[in-house]
């Protein structure tokens, strides 16, 4: 197990300097410059020379490279361009509020796809399967951001019943103080997800009941109950974990567009205000964070993944 952890760490290392160089490059490629998207168009090109001059953005691509990487390994990720704020302040502000959003919004779609899988599993072919299977793919079509309009305007327009705008305070206790202002965010979050893991877990259950063991157990007479909780359950996770823990990129995307939508104040609004206005600190800054999480979440499933099938820890030993 240890010489997995390490070999896994060092590939994570990799992949993270992976993406700092292709996050770097990507966005210095973007057409426009962030001198005049900070000043505006009206700016003279005398206020543009000092503004590239005092970010540093006249030197070369190589050399800012190599003070990005020199500050991110320190945990500074520069001066927010329109804000003038440390980034690492912006980031640590808004962590604890994506937090909360995406690990309710993951929770609840797990808490519904786990067992809607199963069902679908037990059931195969029959009607409450087909009519499943029709939602999980009509959800699955659908991008996150027609979620959001669509919530708002039965919600907030038509009926009335919740705020168009989520939280706005400051905290997380501020944020769990106004619960009606976060129930579609997280709605619109758990929708994007809710269909995909609901499918991955109705064919891993499906090849799980195909199982010997499962067989067995069911002509000893254990319930049928038991046979789904002690053994389908349990061995049907395994790929749902993995997906789970590579998902990242794809739930931090959607977070991008609920909290756009709904000016929630977390990273991916923070991100999107960074993208429309070329702040490129924020960008790399959140980008790299982003990447990390990804990789430590698939570090994670890999571990999960073991204590689940012990068979994969005499593997790796």
């Amino acid at each position: 197990m240890t010489a997995f952890l390490i070999r896994r760490i060092g590939q994570a290392i990799v992949v993270v300097l992976g993406v700092m160089v292709l996050t770097f490059v990507m966005i210095h490629l973007v057409p426009g410059s962030a001198a005049r998207a900070t000043l505006g168009t009206r700016a003279t090109a005398e206020r543009i020379a000092i503004f590239n001059a005092a970010n540093g953005l006249d030197r070369p691509l190589a050399a800012q490279f190599w003070t990005y990487v020199q500050q991110a390994a320190q945990g500074n990720f520069g001066i927010s361009y329109s804000q003038q704020q440390p980034v690492s302040t912006l980031i640590v502000q808004r962590l604890p509020r994506d937090g909360l959003l995406l690990g309710l919004s993951t929770l609840l779609a797990l808490a519904v796809a786990v067992p809607m899988g199963i069902f679908q599993a037990v059931r195969r072919g029959r009607v409450a399967d087909h009519v499943f299977t029709v939602v999980s793919f009509v959800l699955y079509s659908m991008p996150d951001f027609f979620f959001a309009l669509v919530l708002v305007a039965i919600f907030s327009v038509q009926l009335h019943l919740l705020p168009s705008q989520a939280p706005q305070a400051e905290t997380v206790g501020g944020i769990l103080a106004d619960p009606r202002a976060l129930v579609l965010p997280v709605v619109t979050l758990t929708l994007g997800s809710l269909a995909g893991l609901s499918r991955y877990m109705r064919s891993s259950a499906l090849t799980t009941l195909a199982q010997d063991y499962v067989r067995v157990a069911r002509a000893k007479g254990l319930p049928e109950r038991l046979v789904l909780s002690r053994h389908v359950l349990r061995n049907s996770l395994l790929p749902v974990i993995t997906v789970l823990g590579l998902s990242a990129p794809s739930i931090v995307a959607g977070a991008v567009i609920a909290e756009s939508v709904f000016n929630y104040p977390g990273m991916g609004l923070l991100f999107f205000q960074a993208a429309t206005s070329k702040d490129y600190p924020i960008m790399l800054g959140s980008t790299l964070v982003v990447g990390v999480a990804t990789v430590l979440g698939s570090l994670f499933a890999d571990i999960a993944y073991s204590l689940l099938d012990p068979r994969i820890r005499h593997v790796d030993a």
